[in-house]
């Protein structure tokens, strides 16, 4: 069994960065509501600040990601939570440039794994795209046709690039 106690040590400038953050923290008033009414759900990748790209800020938008940004069964039930009960009607579904999920096929990723790690993980879907508009269209249109999400809600599709800050609006 792994040790129980929290690793202080792996984790020392996080819980001293906290630290400095809670000293000013402003943000007690915030509710668990969706200010700005939207929900974005965008990829892992670390180049990508969700709110700064959009022009909002802590309590205006959910935030949910994944690799490559992909609408997964997790991401529709965390969608009709916040579309009924955190005031989300809006939802932008935003992968982006440069992602490693859209420039290797999933046999590729396993095989890198694989032979650098020595894990298997092929009872893993990864969800790597060949054709990211077309993975976009298919995932804008599958919040739009789930039948459990709240009626109303508009579901819209941008790939962001990395290298620019700017964001591609596609028809869906």
């Amino acid at each position: 069994m792994a040790d129980a106690q929290f690793p202080l040590s792996t984790f020392a400038d996080i819980l001293g960065a906290n630290a400095d953050f809670a000293e000013t923290f402003h943000g007690s008033e915030l509710t668990g509501k969706a200010a700005k009414g939207l929900a974005i759900v965008t990829c892992m990748d670390s180049r990508i600040s969700p709110l700064a790209v959009v022009g909002m800020q802590s309590g205006d938008a959910k935030i949910l990601r994944n690799a490559g940004a992909r609408v997964t069964e997790d991401v529709l039930r965390t969608l009709v939570l916040a579309t009924y009960l955190l005031g989300v009607d809006r939802i932008l579904v935003m992968p982006h440039s440069d992602c490693r999920m859209a420039q290797n096929e999933e046999a590729d990723i396993h095989a890198t794994i694989s032979e650098q790690f020595g894990v298997d993980t092929r009872s893993l879907e990864f969800r790597t795209v060949s054709d990211q508009r077309a993975a976009l269209i298919t995932d804008v249109t599958r919040i739009r046709s789930y039948p459990l999400l709240r009626k109303g809600v508009v579901v819209g599709g941008a790939i962001y690039n990395v290298s620019s800050g700017a964001l591609e609006p596609l028809d869906c």
